[in-house]
């Protein structure tokens, strides 16, 4: 029973940290941003995304410093939050300030 145990904390941690990389992705990304590519894109504003982001990577931080405890509603919400930034928000901001450009699907036309 106590190897499931350790196995059910580590393999919690290791999610912990997968998550905490993809937040701080998300949180640099964002921070390097221009804040008017944020508006060009019909977005939330750049601070917006900074607190959202900013909030998911101190979620993240407390749940690798808690040991693996367990994956909880808050660590959920916060990989929720990075996900969208770099699904949704990212593409969009990338087009209107120039980075990445006129990109088709198999690469630049």
């Amino acid at each position: 029973m106590a190897l499931v145990i350790a196995i059910q904390t580590y393999l919690y941690l290791a999610l912990g940290i997968v998550a905490l990389g993809i937040e701080v992705w998300a949180l640099s990304d964002c921070v390097r941003r221009p804040g008017t590519a944020f508006e060009a894109a019909f977005k939330r504003t750049k601070g917006f995304w900074l607190a959202l982001t900013g909030g998911a990577v101190v979620v993240g931080l407390l749940s690798v410093l808690g040991g693996g405890s367990g994956f909880n509603l808050f660590q959920l919400v916060a990989i929720i939050a990075a996900c969208v930034y770099l699904a949704d928000v990212k593409p969009a901001v990338s087009q209107t300030s120039g980075r990445g450009g006129n990109q088709g699907p198999y690469g630049p036309w």
